[in-house]
């Protein structure tokens, strides 16, 4: 991957009616595998957009992750500094700090480790077992996100 501060995978047309789909089940309050709606301001028009996201857990710190690449909810979170996480009626309001590449190492550790057999094809052939010099040679492709 040549220019990984811009990576994006656009999702296939598969992926858009899956996304609907599994939207609707954290929107009715069914947090599946750690699966939320994500809303955040957008950066332009300033009304709530929304994506489903899964929340990481790992020791009591809550982590976004980002396996698309720099995604527009990537970037709203970045000018928003927060938004909600939503399921079903419940909407928890949270702040957002985004990790440099040397911290998010733990994270996609953890993160390949719960969900690498869904979303491993994101991750450029790495898995729960890959070295952290693989995953550091990858993290400027992965936004990761510590939520407050």
């Amino acid at each position: 991957m040549n220019d990984l501060a811009n990576r994006y995978l656009t999702p296939s047309g598969l992926d858009t009616i899956m996304n609907r789909v599994f939207k609707t089940l954290p929107g009715l309050g069914l947090g599946v595998g750690g699966s939320r709606v994500l809303a955040v301001r957008g950066r332009k028009s300033g009304e709530w957009r929304t994506t489903m996201v899964n929340l990481l857990i790992v020791d009591d710190t809550r982590y976004l992750v980002a396996p698309r690449g720099h995604t527009d909810w990537v970037k709203n979170l970045r000018a928003a500094g927060g938004g909600e996480l939503r399921l079903g009626r419940k909407a928890e309001p949270f702040t957002a700090r985004e990790l440099s590449d040397a911290e998010k190492l733990p994270a996609l550790h953890a993160y390949l480790d719960r969900w690498g057999w869904e979303l491993g094809r994101f991750f450029e052939g790495l898995d729960k077992n890959s070295s952290d010099a693989e995953l550091a040679a990858i993290a400027p492709g992965f936004p990761v996100f510590q939520l407050s």
